[in-house]
């Protein structure tokens, strides 16, 4: 189901009161798991999507634009081809698909973040959820997600869910935090995403928001698990590169 501009707006303001179930208040989002993880991290990324874009560009130093850019060209989009942005987002995957002269179809399970990505761009825009998707199998030639799948609570179904939408022949590529291998970078990223980065965003956003995201980076797959739940899925050429000293790896593969 597909929402107008209008209809997001109104949706956003009730978001929270319509769609989310607040988690127990002891319990943060990094430490739930299953149908909770997906309502605690639906509440929180309601609650910054305001000053979500402003938060990525400082702490990517605008960087993760650039790396989308990547994303999109190593998988070689056409123009012409159909495109799923899932985990959407405010929408800054969607425009650089546009821009490669694909048709682009964002789905998120946040009403806030598609408000926000619905004032960017004329796609149509569905609210949904990764490991569920409203949509035909074997309907598109791209699937992106920009640190998107950390965040799911079944990351081999979202996987698996990806797999069955795409046609033969079609690709998938992701981005998301992940932990540097040395450890002196590994040390160093540790004091600013611990100790740093949920400061500032008590200033700009959101505190726990901001702890979440080193907390979820430090449980989430390595790069070589990640790659075997793709290729588990039914991807096949699966690789992965690294940003940002290791802080931020990109997995791309084909269907098979």
């Amino acid at each position: 189901m597909a929402y107008n501009k209008a209809e997001l707006s109104e949706s956003s303001e009730t978001c929270l009161r319509m769609n989310l179930a607040k988690p127990t208040e002891s319990k943060k989002p990094w430490l739930t798991q299953g149908e909770e993880k997906r309502q605690a991290v639906q509440e929180m990324f309601g609650n910054i999507a305001p000053s979500y874009d402003r938060m990525n560009r400082l702490m990517t130093a605008n960087l993760d634009r650039a790396w989308r850019r990547t994303a999109v060209r190593t998988i070689g989009v056409e123009p012409g081809e159909v495109a799923l942005d899932l985990c959407c987002g405010t929408g800054d995957f969607i425009s650089i698909l546009e821009l490669a002269g694909a048709r682009v179809v964002g789905i998120d399970f946040c009403l806030p973040m598609l408000a926000i990505a619905k004032g960017k761009s004329q796609s149509p825009l569905s609210l949904g959820d990764a490991c569920q998707l409203p949509l035909a199998t074997a309907s598109f030639d791209v699937v992106t997600v920009g640190w998107g799948i950390r965040n799911v609570p079944d990351i081999d179904r979202a996987h698996r869910e990806i797999a069955r939408v795409l046609k033969p022949g079609g690709r998938f590529v992701s981005i998301d935090m992940a932990i540097p291998r040395q450890p002196w970078i590994r040390a160093a990223c540790g004091v600013f995403t611990g100790k740093v980065l949920p400061k500032v965003g008590a200033l700009l956003s959101n505190r726990e928001a901001y702890e979440y995201l080193p907390e979820s980076a430090q449980r989430f797959m390595s790069r070589e698990d990640l790659r075997a739940s793709m290729e588990a899925a039914g991807f096949k050429a699966v690789k992965f590169r690294d940003f940002a000293f290791g802080n931020v790896c990109m997995h791309w593969g084909v269907k098979e």
